[in-house]
């Protein structure tokens, strides 16, 4: 079984952590990653900077340009990653735009990930349909999840076939805008959340865009299994530098 699945079947909210690889340091990234499992992140997603990034708001949008003059590339953080097993246990998931994965190869760049012991792809700008019909036997080959996203405007008929073609969870994103956009949630979210709740899909709802304290986190988990905090944590590595992560990590749970 996956590592994203058996964390799933924990009987408690799940916290995810987003930043971008190769924020603020280069050289960060596995120590980042160390810290967040020692101070008790359920999984990780790790960014892949991309010059031309739709769903991001400004905050990781800095983050990634950040990372990419610093000299971030597919093929540095495979490197950085390669022996992150050794020393980290909790699901990690790629996220990224589909572009760089083509330019890598996609059989190639799966394959380089089961090598590493990625769990899962967040892949926003790959549609449904082109991922069953040409990578989605790649991507089970190599035991790769691919986590697809909805939101409040995405309507039922679709959400089943969502949910049909997942087999971990699903990105339940809160509002139509872009990552950081947000300050707390309103009953537009609210009817949102109880909606998708309503529906009783197989695959387990975490949230992502808008979370930022323990307020927000404990306002979209009323409903899902788990919370995605992507701007709120860059923020905070951007002020306080990578050695303050528990501060960050304790504020919410």
């Amino acid at each position: 079984m996956n590592r994203i699945q058996q964390k799933l079947q924990e009987d408690k909210k799940l916290l995810s952590i987003y930043f971008s690889a190769g924020f603020p340091s280069l050289n960060d990234t596995v120590s980042i990653i160390q810290d967040l499992e020692k101070n008790g992140v359920d999984f990780i997603e790790i960014g892949l900077p991309f010059s031309d990034p739709l769903a991001d708001g400004p905050t990781i949008q800095e983050s990634s340009t950040i990372a990419l003059k610093n000299g971030m590339t597919t093929e540095i953080l495979f490197n950085q990653l390669k022996d992150i097993r050794k020393s980290v246990n909790i699901p990690l998931i790629i996220m990224g735009y589909f572009n760089p994965m083509l330019q890598y190869g996609v059989e190639a760049f799966c394959t380089k990930c089961k090598e590493i012991g990625i769990d899962g792809l967040i892949i926003p700008d790959l549609p449904l349909d082109v991922y069953e019909r040409e990578y989605k036997a790649i991507f089970e080959k190599h035991g790769l999840l691919n986590i697809f996203l909805i939101t409040p405007q995405t309507g039922d008929e679709r959400i089943q076939q969502i949910d049909a073609a997942s087999n971990g969870f699903i990105y339940m994103v809160s509002s139509a805008g872009v990552t950081g956009s947000q300050s707390g949630f309103g009953n537009t979210q609210e009817d949102y959340f109880n909606r998708i709740a309503k529906m009783n899909l197989n695959n387990p709802q975490i949230v992502g865009f808008g979370i930022k304290d323990k307020e927000t986190f404990n306002q979209a988990t009323k409903t899902a299994k788990g919370a995605i905090i992507g701007s709120a944590f860059i923020k905070h590595l951007n002020t306080n530098g990578v050695n303050e992560i528990a501060s960050f990590v304790k504020a919410i749970k």
